[in-house]
């Protein structure tokens, strides 16, 4: 079946760094677009990015626009999201799944705070 294993999760203070990673089995990693999606406290899960199968194309949310990349290592079925100049608003579990997103990990808890 369809799995993703999240990991990197951390306390950062704000205006740090992390690096998110994500395995994923049970599915042709290589041929599918991937993505990652955060749910902050109190808030609905929201979409951040997606980077083509091949790697060539990514897109992103506007308020990690420039802050956060998405990166893929299709010999190692892993999607990564490296993360910089965070904020409190950045708080929450980070998940990554294929689209459509129906099939979720148990994500990774990012917490931004001094």
């Amino acid at each position: 079946q369809v799995q993703f294993v999240e990991s990197g999760g951390d306390l950062v203070q704000p205006g740090g760094s992390l690096t998110l990673t994500c395995v994923a089995s049970g599915f042709v990693f290589s041929d599918s677009n991937m993505m990652w999606f955060r749910q902050g406290p109190g808030k609905q899960r929201e979409w951040v990015a997606t980077i083509s199968f091949g790697g060539s194309r990514t897109t992103y949310a506007d308020p990690v626009k420039g802050r956060f990349t998405i990166g893929r290592d299709n010999a190692k079925n892993t999607v990564t999201l490296q993360m910089s100049d965070l904020t409190v608003d950045d708080t929450g579990v980070y998940y990554c799944t294929k689209p459509p997103p129906v099939d979720w990990g148990r994500g990774t808890q990012v917490t931004v705070s001094s």
